[in-house]
């Protein structure tokens, strides 16, 4: 999203800028991290550990089901790639380089296929017989339906998700087969690659909790036992989340999916939320959404950041201004207080990628932003 300079409003009356400024803090809040629908976390609110994912699954368990069918028209809102309109293929794609080959919408569809690069395809990244096959709503779920390429599709099989130590084969991409070198698990083993590690973590985490009351590990040879994620799986697909932080992309995808389906993944939404229900962080949850009563909010970007991050008030008032940033466990890393804040920016070049809190304070209220760090 473009960052958006607000021109100064003229008004008679302080009710009258206060409604500039909530509308300002909602636009803020809700546009600049594509927040879901005001609210619709409020039943987790102040919850932890299996109550927290209890009531998360409460909310997001109900949503629309697709045909089999209509999977592949989905794909054109919920997986097209911004540079080219391609098909975004996980199993193909190479970030920050040019893949070996793209895939259009429609005229690739699989088909048959001998090699990479023949066609596209539907990849239950949770594969259907480990919860039994055609059975719904799971079959058709878009969280943990995604395009990809028909033969490296049919690589990877039912294998579950792990990291490799002896090759049997290797992707245009990088993507592997072989032999898992997880402590708790010897078996094959598919490993996609470092950028989209965290994609599929937290499609597993979406998948544990909207069917926590559902069996998907119907097979030995999977990363679930019932409902949820084996231990060796949970400290697998957590290292995996935190090494690979949520993308523009989740975000863009999260809002495509919840257009057609109805429900969210609340693992992109909230980072934190892996480790408070998969991990060892046993604070309850919050959305740390203020309240809007008070005309006092900030302006956050770019978020994600690769560097720096801008701070700006809506107050032009505000002054006694105190910026903390934390890392998920909870240390302060950085601490920064000015009596200006018309415009702050903060260095976080030198901070390895992944999700930080930042707590702005002054004397009206505190303020908590997430930020990810690319």
């Amino acid at each position: 999203m473009k960052n958006i300079r607000f021109s100064p409003v003229e008004t008679h009356g302080r009710a009258s800028l206060q409604t500039v400024f909530m509308f300002l803090c909602l636009f803020t809040v809700f546009f600049s991290r594509a927040q879901a629908p005001f609210g619709y976390y409020n039943a987790a609110e102040n919850k932890s550990g299996e109550a927290l994912r209890t009531s998360l699954y409460n909310i997001i368990k109900s949503h629309s089901s697709l045909s089999y069918n209509d999977l592949w028209q989905a794909f054109y809102t919920t997986d097209r790639r911004p540079d080219n309109g391609k098909v975004w293929d996980m199993y193909s794609d190479r970030p920050g380089g040019t893949p070996a080959y793209y895939f259009t919408f429609g005229s690739d569809q699989c088909g048959n296929y001998s090699g990479e690069g023949d066609c596209y395809n539907r990849e239950h990244s949770v594969p259907k017989s480990w919860f039994g096959g055609s059975v719904a709503p799971m079959y058709t779920d878009l969280f943990h339906l995604v395009p990809t390429d028909g033969y490296v599709n049919s690589k990877r099989g039912n294998l579950p998700f792990g990291t490799v130590i002896n090759a049997t084969w290797t992707g245009t991409n990088g993507s592997k087969v072989g032999t898992s070198n997880i402590s708790g698990y010897s078996g094959q083993v598919f490993e996609p690659i470092d950028s989209f590690k965290g994609d599929f973590a937290r499609i597993y985490f979406y998948m544990a909790t909207c069917y926590k009351d559902k069996n998907l590990g119907v097979e030995t040879q999977s990363n679930f036992s019932g409902g949820d994620l084996k231990p060796w799986a949970k400290t697998l697909l957590l290292q995996w989340a935190a090494i690979d932080p949520v993308s523009q992309k989740e975000i863009d995808r999260n809002n495509a999916v919840y257009q057609i389906q109805h429900n969210r993944n609340p693992f992109i939404d909230y980072p934190e939320l892996a480790e408070k229900v998969f991990g060892n962080d046993a604070t309850p949850f919050t959305t740390s959404i203020s309240d809007f009563s008070d005309p006092y909010c900030w302006s956050v970007y770019p978020n994600p950041t690769t560097s720096k991050i801008n701070i700006q008030s809506v107050d032009l008032q505000a002054n006694d201004i105190t910026v903390e940033i934390h890392d998920i466990a909870g240390r302060t890393l950085l601490s920064q207080t000015t009596n200006h804040s018309d415009n702050l920016q903060i260095d976080l070049s030198s901070f390895p990628k992944g999700l930080y809190l930042m707590k702005i304070s002054s004397a009206k209220k505190i303020y908590t932003y997430k930020i990810v760090k690319q």
